[in-house]
């Protein structure tokens, strides 16, 4: 019986210490270059959450890094697309409130839903000249990972991902 004990806690330790979760990792994958790009110039982004009023889920407790994530994921997938003009005389900031952010405590199929409005304001007038609620969600099938943590970690990540994705998609449709 003893043996059969240690066989297990053996089997078990080998095979978690072989699973690895993938970091927190924002960047959207496969970001095209925009076929129009917007008449005004990208002064700043900025990413925050949501105030309590304004949060319409859960926003975890221990993500107080995932704001700064969003952000230079966000600005990255926007050099990318090249969707503002460096030139231009209108100059705008892109404001983020994240609204809900819920990654699943445990499960076999992990969704993490991810909530965010974004707003694009011009500087000289303050007013609102874009604005986009996207609700996304991560799903990870248990086939993905071993590890519940790296099914965890993966859903977060292609949740925010494809909330990224889908502003973008939206925001080259606009005209500013």
């Amino acid at each position: 019986m003893i043996k059969h004990i240690a066989l297990l806690a053996l089997l078990g330790s080998v095979l978690t210490g072989c699973v690895s979760a993938p970091p927190t990792n924002f960047s959207v994958p496969g970001v095209q270059r925009s076929a129009t790009q917007q008449q005004v110039e990208l002064k700043a982004v900025a990413v925050s959450y949501g105030l309590p009023n304004e949060i319409k889920g859960k926003i975890p407790t221990y993500g107080e890094g995932f704001p700064i994530l969003w952000e230079k994921s966000l600005v990255e997938a926007i050099d990318k697309a090249g969707m503002f003009s460096d030139d231009a005389p209108e100059k705008v900031n892109i404001f983020v409130k994240v609204l809900e952010l819920d990654p699943p405590a445990s499960g076999i199929t992990m969704v993490t839903p991810s909530r965010a409005r974004y707003s694009v304001v011009s500087r000289r007038t303050g007013k609102t000249l874009f604005e986009k609620e996207v609700y996304t969600e991560g799903t990870v099938p248990p086939g993905y990972a071993f590890s519940g943590l790296a099914r965890l970690k993966e859903s977060l990540n292609r949740s925010v991902q494809a909330n990224i994705a889908q502003f973008l998609e939206s925001l080259s449709a606009a005209k500013l």
